[in-house]
């Protein structure tokens, strides 16, 4: 197809380029990529897990590409303002996929964690980032990370050394800034060793009225007795193509909690793939999503019990008005030797319009007998009943509305313990349901 030949034709033409402004480490598997994303291409419809949304007319448009590595001129700390009140955290920036080394956080953090570029780490350290780069995430299984990896040349690493506690939040800021409709292809690596304990939020921001593409591969490793808390913010606008697969590893007695939220987008395809190969490891997956006019939010996940005495949770709630589209697809995968496995799929959804549609299909695979595992999903819309007897005491029909609303998102956000951004969002999300711009306090750039 079109859309494929013209990033086929790209990697043949600035191989050279790509290869010159990036590790060696990284481009050590990049023609393998290249190949697979040939043989592949972008999945189509046909294909199970992609079967709500449609790649390839995702890449269609001719972006541009940084290939080069030309610095945009933006000082996110003059510009840009994302700060949770009350809480504390360490923060940094990617500007587009390139880690902005400069632009270092105040505040310490503990000695034995490392926040840094990708590509600068692997220069330095070429045998760790090779133990676990594009290790996870498989080339041949996925044309969308295939194209990542043979196109990304930086992104961030972060490191957490055994039974190191990291007690403030680290905060990433991925913005993207261009002055032309751009394609960024963005990797994140995440090692944390045994008995690690960090908590990470990323919040992904675009700061010009530009169509943006951005790509994003995400591997964690979760060590013996680790624990892992990820939260995933987007808040961007209706020109923006978020593309985003995350591939988790967790070893014995770890934990992982993972929690997306959209708030504001214009196409969001997020894939979570989660493996449990240790027992007593454990994992909780929330998402909350909400959507209008035409924005399309696709969420897909796979929780992979590999071992007995595993447990996992998923929770994922969708609010959708005007001619919003929505899809879950969530499967859960109990393996022969996966004994004794606890698993709970739920998601839930509200169409706000008889012209907003939802996709969803809960799935549970099981080879053990001896397991507790459940799952399901809902799809309505907002309770008559509740409606009436709201007005019926003098509330107006829109405010009956935005509470009922509300307090069905809430049950999400509620999940997240870190209590200042669970208090952010919940604010964050009143002004979404009011209509509001939910841009930052004092953000210029959003202007």
């Amino acid at each position: 197809m079109a859309s494929e030949k013209q990033y086929t034709d790209l990697y043949r033409e600035c191989r050279n380029q790509i290869f010159a402004h990036s590790a060696d480490v990284m481009n050590a598997v990049r023609d393998a990529a290249f190949a697979d994303f040939e043989r592949l291409g972008f999945p189509t419809r046909k294909v199970e897990r992609y079967k709500y949304t449609s790649m390839d007319k995702l890449f269609e448009p001719d972006y541009g590409l940084n290939i080069n590595r030309i610095q945009v001129p933006v000082d996110p700390y003059k510009a840009f303002r994302c700060d949770v009140p009350n809480m504390s955290t360490s923060l940094y920036f990617i500007v587009n996929d390139e880690f902005r080394a400069a632009l270092q956080p105040k505040e310490n953090l503990p000695e034995g964690i490392t926040v840094t570029s990708l590509s600068e780490y692997a220069k330095e350290h070429p045998e760790f980032v090779a133990e676990h780069y594009a290790k996870l995430a498989k080339t041949d299984e996925d044309g969308i990370t295939a194209l990542n990896t043979m196109l990304a040349q930086d992104g961030l690493l972060i490191h957490v050394e055994k039974n190191v506690v990291v007690d403030r939040t680290v905060q990433i800021i991925n913005i993207l800034r261009s002055d032309v409709d751009l394609m960024v292809n963005r990797r994140v690596l995440i090692v944390m060793e045994q008995g690690a304990n960090a908590k990470f939020l990323f919040c992904d921001h675009a700061a010009d009225d530009h169509a943006f593409l951005a790509t994003q591969v995400i591997e964690a490793y979760v060590g013996q007795n680790a624990s892992l808390e990820l939260y995933c913010m987007e808040e961007t606008h209706y020109k923006n193509t978020r593309v985003s697969n995350v591939y988790v590893e967790q070893q014995r007695d770890s934990r992982f909690n993972h929690n997306v939220i959209t708030l504001h987008n214009g196409v969001t395809r997020n894939r979570l793939d989660v493996q449990l190969k240790g027992e007593g490891a454990e994992c909780w997956c929330n998402g909350c999503v909400i959507a209008d006019k035409s924005q399309h939010v696709d969420n897909n996940t796979l929780i992979d019990h590999q071992v007995s005495h595993c447990t996992s949770h998923e929770l994922y709630k969708y609010v959708l008005d005007d001619k919003a589209t929505g899809a879950f697809a969530g499967r859960v995968l109990v393996r022969h030797d996966a004994q004794k496995t606890v698993s709970e799929e739920v998601n839930q959804n509200l169409c706000a319009t008889k012209t907003a549609r939802m996709y969803t299909q809960p799935m549970l695979e099981i080879y053990a007998d001896d397991v507790k595992c459940s799952h399901g999903s809902t799809v309505g819309q907002l309770n008559d009943a509740a409606l009436f007897y709201m007005r019926q005491r003098g509330i107006s029909e829109k405010e009956a509305r935005l509470l009922l609303e509300f307090a069905f998102i809430g049950e999400v956000i509620d999940k997240i313990t870190l209590e200042p951004l669970r208090d952010r969002l919940h604010h964050l999300v009143e002004k979404r349901f009011r209509g509001e711009l939910t841009k930052c306090e004092g953000c210029k750039l959003c202007k």
